[in-house]
């Protein structure tokens, strides 16, 4: 069995800048880049996701003129538009998979995605025998919070690289991973800097 890494929506809209901009975003696009230049062949696979929002829709109510920032949001990763890309600072050129979440609907979990040729998450580390996970991205307390608990639901040993993560807020980012933690996910460091 092998393990494959998940980066989770290191896009611009969530780093700097962005629409929904995360403090230290472009540090872990840096950071990740550096993971995957070390040790990109030590994985069986390796899963990028986007938030990857239908311009013509509020995408099932995640979109609002007044939003909540809980279950409703200002516009954010529309697909085809710059906020929607991968940040400068992240080299996919080793990411095997690339997965869009988020059209139409809402969708916080890599595992809601799906590849252009319709290939989810699941399927796709099934095929290449992975049982252990590495994640990666933004945002802690949102995204990788919800693609590390679904990837446990799939019976996957998870391990998160907390140097690698940001969230949105310091409160709700630690409250996610002691959630994770008691669900069974491992906390760790990627050891690159």
């Amino acid at each position: 069995m092998g393990r494959a890494l998940l980066i989770v929506d290191v896009q611009n809209d969530f780093t700097e800048e962005g629409a929904l901009a995360v403090t230290g975003g472009d540090a872990v696009a840096i950071g990740v880049t550096r993971l995957l230049g070390a040790q990109a062949r030590d994985y069986a696979c390796i899963i990028a996701s986007r938030d990857w929002h239908d311009a013509d829709s509020d995408n099932g109510g995640h979109f609002s003129e007044d939003p909540d920032f809980v279950d409703t949001w200002p516009r954010h990763c529309v697909a085809g538009t710059p906020g929607a890309e991968y940040d400068p600072w992240f080299d996919p050129a080793a990411v095997t998979h690339h997965v869009k979440k988020g059209q139409g609907v809402p969708a916080y979990s890599l595992f809601e995605g799906k590849t252009d040729d319709g290939e989810t998450a699941a399927e796709i580390l099934s095929a290449h025998d992975v049982d252990g996970v590495d994640v990666v991205g933004l945002a802690t307390d949102h995204c990788v919070f919800a693609s590390s608990r679904d990837a446990l639901a799939e019976g996957l040993r998870v391990r998160i690289f907390t140097d690698l993560v940001a969230g949105v807020a310091t409160e709700s980012s630690h409250a996610a991973l002691e959630k994770l933690v008691a669900g069974g996910a491992e906390l760790g460091s990627s050891g690159v800097h």
